[in-house]
């Protein structure tokens, strides 16, 4: 039987070489740059300095983190009792909590009707996004022939589904289309309350808060976190920690892990996949092939185009991968004096440990959102921020720390001017934004790194720059990720196969996908080469 050959040593290719190689199967990782983990990575920004260098939060599966034992391999996770810092521009500042009680008594400082009302909008949201999780833990059925496995796993689903009882099932079908921002309004009266909700429905999305679908995207957030906010998960040592983790596991188990391994095309001949070239020019033979790169680069880029049906590479021409989020990593000398910390009585270390988010209301974030619309650099951009070294500090010198901030709406292919033209005034229109909230913030920068889309595309292999390998869209979710009639991580080159973010679930470090795709490979027969 072929050696199973994986194509990017990204967190979900990671999950998929520990599965295959706990069954025996011996995988070969090849990774084109000189460290594994894809968008879990961590590194040196400034010296003493280890900052995220993409993500920074983390939804891994807990059903992965047992079966793959990687608490052994020294993974540790951290869970800030704040949520979310949001700063307002009257001086104060909202802030949620993970524990329920906590967000309500914040809230009651905005609005005493949405302190009223949030038990039972949590409540609703988490239950609605519980049920549909059975869906992501599965891998999407055959629309053809579906299978006795598969259709036990829907009726499972649908009986979870229907334990919503009619009000919840009707809200369930009603909210999927709606823009996030429709949504907001219905439950909350305060702007930046709002604001807040519907940046987890908008974050990395070429969208807005008004846009249609954008509730979907939510759900799926709340579905990942447990939280109709958000509630980060941090990685102790940085994400960089999970994917060495997740590395070891496997090649505890067998597999093997090359790095500086650039894979050029992926061979294909009558009978499927019959191998990969480097681009040393070295050649594999193997009759499985697992990309971990996305639809895009691997259906365009590595393989032969002839070897494709028309309809289908049409398909994949049209999946939309338009980036839209630009990463800047800052060194700081001190911890910023954020307006509204002092107005709680819990210190600014404690209040600023989740997230931190810039967008006083819905207007805001959809003014910003029409900007990128046209090719345009968002002149007062959505900011989601975190500071992890106030949970590890391992990251920082003491006294320091690093900041890491996603900064919307950054289109890849902006108008009147290239990206290295526009890096630099972009990375101060943030740190200008944020200061209008943090006012020390620039007398405590001691090194700072922007990254465009255009840097995710070139240096982290993602297609277009977006950060989920693809919109996590209704029309490109679920079944119909990243096509319709392909959802199953198998494609219609026999052998080859996908396991990253353009694959159900998505994007995000759950390792889902990477999950899901070992499933699959281990269920088919292969042909030896």
């Amino acid at each position: 039987m072929s050696r199973p050959v994986i194509i990017g040593g990204g967190h979900n290719g990671l999950v998929t070489a520990a599965y295959l190689a706990r069954a025996g199967r011996k995988p070969l990782v090849l990774e084109r740059r000189d460290e594994v983990g894809g968008a879990a990575v961590t590194h040196e920004l400034a010296p003493g300095f280890r900052v995220p260098a993409l993500a920074h939060s983390a939804a891994l599966r807990s059903d992965i983190v047992s079966q793959l034992h990687l608490e052994q391999q020294g993974l540790r996770f951290t869970r800030p009792a704040v949520s979310v810092f949001a700063p307002g521009p009257d001086g104060r500042a909202l802030v949620m909590w993970r524990e329920l009680l906590q967000t309500v008594q914040s809230l009651a400082q905005w609005s005493a009707a949405d302190a009223a009302k949030w038990p039972e909008f949590s409540e609703t949201a988490v239950a609605i996004a519980g049920a549909i999780s059975g869906l992501l833990r599965q891998v999407p059925p055959s629309l053809d022939e579906p299978g006795p496995g598969e259709l036990w796993d829907l009726v499972s689903t649908g009986r979870a589904i229907r334990g919503l009882g009619r009000s919840r099932l009707y809200q369930l079908l009603r909210w999927g289309p709606m823009p996030i921002a429709d949504l907001a309004a219905e439950w909350l009266e305060s702007p930046l309350a709002r604001a807040v909700i519907c940046g987890r429905g908008i974050f990395g999305a070429a969208a807005g808060p008004r846009s249609a679908g954008t509730a979907a995207a939510w759900l799926l957030q709340v579905a990942h976190e447990g939280h109709p906010a958000g509630s980060p998960t941090f990685i102790a040592g940085g994400p960089g920690s999970m994917a060495g983790a997740i590395a070891a596991a496997a090649t505890g188990a067998g597999a093997e892990i090359r790095v500086n391994a650039e894979v050029a095309r992926i061979e294909v001949d009558d009978n499927g996949v019959c191998g990969i070239t480097l681009a040393t020019g070295e050649q594999i033979r193997t009759g499985v092939v697992i990309s971990n790169a996305d639809p895009k680069r691997t259906f365009l880029g590595l393989v032969d185009p002839v070897r494709l049906p028309p309809s289908f590479r049409h398909k994949v021409q049209h999946y939309r991968t338009r980036g839209v989020l630009a990463k800047v990593n800052l060194a700081l000398a001190r911890l910023p004096k954020f307006r509204g910390a002092a107005t709680h009585e819990q210190p600014a270390e404690t209040l600023l440990a989740g997230r931190i988010h810039i967008g006083p209301d819905p207007d805001y974030l959809e003014r910003a959102f029409d900007q990128s619309k046209y090719g345009e650099l968002s002149s007062e951009p959505w900011l989601e921020v975190a500071i992890p070294s106030l949970t590890d500090s391992t990251l920082a010198p003491q006294g320091q720390h690093v900041m890491s901030i996603y900064a919307q709406w950054a289109p890849y292919t902006l108008r009147g001017q290239t990206w290295e033209q526009a890096r630099d005034a972009f990375g101060d229109t943030i740190i200008k934004t944020i200061t209008a909230y943090a006012p020390d913030l620039p007398s405590l920068i001691l090194a700072r790194e922007i990254l465009t889309p255009v840097d995710l595309e070139q240096q982290y292999g993602l297609t277009g720059g977006h950060i989920f390998h693809g919109e996590h869209a209704l029309d490109q979710l679920y079944a119909m990720r990243p096509v319709l009639g392909w959802a199953q991580h198998r494609t219609p080159i026999a052998g080859l196969y996908l396991c990253g973010a353009g694959t159900h679930p998505g994007g995000g470090l759950t390792g889902a996908p990477g999950a899901h795709a070992a499933r699959v490979v281990l269920k088919d027969p292969h042909r030896n080469t």
